[in-house]
């Protein structure tokens, strides 16, 4: 490889890591935001163990791309070929983890639908209507997406409050205003005038799955090129720790 060449590959490489430890701090921020948003959908499932475990997980893989960009960044500059080889290795086994990781969501989403079901209805089963940080945060999910219970309106029936009532009441944040009109409340309970409640009839779960086919191709999109950007990185520090044929460790600065 000529020397202009290098250096192009070079000055690629560490721009590449710069971009690369910049999507670590986005991945480390998007798991802090859902840990500790108090309307983000993790607040449904703080009663499961895998999920938390998943917010930590990508926090730490936030924190690790960071620490690649760094190394990268240093091994591209100063030409260190144990860095560059420690960051080929690294960048192969996150694809591979992606690609695993992916896989399994796909083969094992009946499952994980399964999952949420029995986590919503508990939550829905405990709703006391006292607007805490979790009836919030579901509140604003059937709200926002124009939804009720998980499956549908009779994942409430199991609902203490609705049940020990006198009067014929259903979530507030249910209701369809196209049906009827009069209550304005977002949280809580409403008073139904007839048996048959002005709520929505979808589930949440038929609305999350049709925003992700609505919006697939976005989401495919961000994960092609999450690829494509992996592969360059390996690409360019494979060539560039070849082309490395002495290494002079007086270039890199000491602490």
């Amino acid at each position: 490889m000529g020397k202009g060449c290098m250096t192009a590959t070079k000055y690629f490489l560490f721009l590449f890591n710069l971009i690369f430890f910049l999507l670590g701090v986005v991945i480390m921020g998007f798991g802090l935001w859902l840990l500790l948003d108090n309307q983000s959908f993790i607040v449904i499932l703080n009663n499961s163990t895998a999920v938390k475990v998943a917010c930590y997980i990508l926090i730490g893989v936030g924190a690790f791309s960071m620490v690649m960009g760094v190394l990268g960044c240093l091994g591209a500059i100063y030409e260190v070929r144990c860095l560059l080889g420690l960051y080929f290795t690294c960048l192969l086994l996150i694809l591979l983890a992606q690609i695993a990781a992916g896989a399994l969501i796909y083969f094992q989403k009946d499952v994980l639908n399964e999952e949420m079901s029995k986590i919503v209805t508990k939550v829905l089963d405990d709703y006391p209507g006292k607007n805490t940080t979790t009836e919030q945060a579901w509140d604003f999910i059937q709200r926002t997406m124009a939804c009720c219970g998980w499956n549908g309106r009779m994942d409430w029936s199991g609902n203490m409050v609705i049940i020990n009532s006198s009067q014929l009441i259903f979530p507030c944040s249910c209701q369809n205003f196209s049906l009827a009109t009069g209550n304005s409340s977002d949280n809580g309970f409403c008073e139904a005038l007839t048996p048959d409640w002005p709520v929505y009839d979808t589930g949440c779960a038929a609305s999350v799955e049709s925003w992700l086919l609505t919006n697939i191709g976005v989401i495919l999109g961000v994960c092609l090129g999450v690829a494509v950007i992996e592969l360059l990185g390996m690409i360019l520090s494979i060539c560039l720790c070849r082309s490395i044929r002495t290494e002079d460790y007086t270039k890199v600065p000491k602490y």
